[in-house]
């Protein structure tokens, strides 16, 4: 089986040399070693990482996050919250654990949403039928970002969509996506809308961090924000950012502001339609470290002349930033760079990138063709057009979830329960009868679980 690759072993093996390593002094790593008391990024240190990817394609500085890897499939068999064989079940679950999908449709969470504190989770979208899962919060007092990931490391997720289609009470809480405290984290092909804090929000110490391949849309006035990269830093951190569409947001498309020694990279994004400001570039905490690579900035509708692509912003700074800019292209009347940027460019990246950015040409037509949760929604399908046609606008209230029929067609059958259907595991070569997801039948080095959730994956993309 072959894989969509670009050379990943030398990003396995620069990720493993900068993660696997102990401090001189310190004892030997375990795998999974850890103490409730610990914080994320010493419980993270303690992981013995072997270079695998996170799954065949995996990009940037999470690339080589575990997520549920060697654990429980646990299955998702009702939209309903709090009650058996839900998601929120499987979240606050302990041990590694792969969450999939026996239904599809909105999950709404019942009050609070769940935290994701525990360590070694996939949430396998993928797995879904049909049109897959959206998850939301139910609005009012208690409502908070329904994908919040925080305090916990070696998490996974992968074709969901996140939904904030209700008002809740605490406009700073709602993100639709939050990481923080945490460690080796991706989220790819993710969709996201309708947040009234940041849609996708860093917060605190995170590290080794991937998001990728997703679309951020519609940010609600008057806090209309994409991705907010880092907020509260306090250390250095590893942060891709990568193969994603920022839409209809006013500003922080994306925001990046991190402390010196930090290795940050905005690759083969698409940024449309920001009102007055799309990447900003600050230097509060130090003078963020940044490469900016094959980007795409374009005016859309709400865009203003005095709109800027790539903007310093030196309120409050501790230092200057540094720029590594390279192959960006800017598409609209407004002004592509600050006037003071000139002052922080660098001629090679900060830091070595973790991802091999496309020409900007190529990257435009990749991200449009495939970003995003798969199969797309209706929300996507405009978000995309909208790109394409330079139309739409940023928005003052959430729209409405799209109605997800199930299909009719009974679920296939898992003897086992071991995460693949029977027909399946017949054709690769491993036992219906006998729970074997995480054995290697093919010896192709990933396990048949991994080659489940892959085949998965591609064939949602491709139709």
């Amino acid at each position: 089986m072959i894989w969509p690759v670009f050379s990943l072993a030398l990003l396995a093996a620069m990720l493993f040399a900068c993660s696997a390593s102990p401090a001189p002094g310190e004892p030997p790593v375990e795998q999974r070693e850890q103490s409730a008391e610990s914080p994320a990024h010493s419980r993270a240190a303690e992981v013995q990482r072997t270079g695998k990817l996170a799954f065949p394609g995996a990009l940037g500085h999470g690339a080589l996050a575990i997520g549920g890897r060697d654990g429980r499939i646990i299955s998702v068999s009702t939209l309903a919250d709090r009650q058996p064989g839900s998601l929120r079940e499987c979240l606050t679950a302990t041990g590694p654990r792969t969450c999939v999908f026996d239904v599809a449709g909105t999950i709404r969470f019942e009050g609070e949403p769940p935290i994701i504190r525990e360590p070694f989770l996939t949430i396998a979208g993928e797995t879904a039928p049909g049109a897959g899962i959206t998850l939301a919060h139910s609005g009012g007092p208690e409502a908070r970002s329904p994908l919040l990931i925080k305090n916990t490391h070696d998490v996974v997720v992968r074709h969901i969509r996140v939904r904030n289609d209700r008002m809740g009470d605490h406009r700073e809480a709602e993100d639709a996506i939050t990481i923080e405290g945490s460690e080796y984290v991706i989220v790819d092909h993710v969709s996201a809308s309708w947040a009234r804090d940041e849609i996708v929000n860093g917060y605190a110490d995170n590290d080794w961090i991937t998001i990728s391949n997703s679309i951020f849309a519609f940010g609600l006035k008057r806090h209309d924000k994409c991705a907010l990269l880092a907020s509260d830093p306090h250390d250095a951190q590893h942060v891709s950012f990568v193969m994603n569409i920022c839409a209809h947001s006013g500003d922080r498309n994306p925001d990046i502001n991190f402390p010196p020694g930090s290795c940050v990279e905005v690759t083969n994004n698409v940024f449309f339609n920001a009102q007055s400001e799309f990447a900003e570039i600050w230097e509060t905490y130090g003078g963020s470290p940044v490469s900016l690579v094959g980007n795409w900035f374009i005016a859309g509708p709400s865009t203003t002349d005095a709109a800027i692509g790539i903007v310093r912003q030196q309120f409050g700074t501790r230092g200057p930033a540094r720029l590594y800019e390279r192959d960006n292209s800017f598409d609209g009347a407004f002004r592509p760079r600050s006037p003071d940027l000139a002052q922080i460019l660098v001629d090679e990246p900060p830091c070595p990138l973790a991802t091999e950015p496309q020409p900007a040409a190529r990257a435009f037509a990749s991200v449009l063709k495939h970003s995003g949760a798969w199969p797309r929604d209706a929300i996507d399908a405009e978000v995309v057009a909208n790109i394409r046609q330079k139309k739409g606008r940023i928005v003052r209230t959430p729209g409405r979830i799209p109605e997800v029929r199930m299909s009719a067609s009974p679920a296939k059958r898992d003897s086992d329960r071991d995460g693949m259907p029977d027909s399946w595991e017949t054709r690769h070569g491993s036992d219906p009868q006998r729970a074997d997801s995480w054995a290697d039948a093919d010896g192709d080095g990933w396990a048949n679980f991994e080659n489940y959730l892959a085949e998965r994956a591609s064939a949602r993309r491709s139709g």
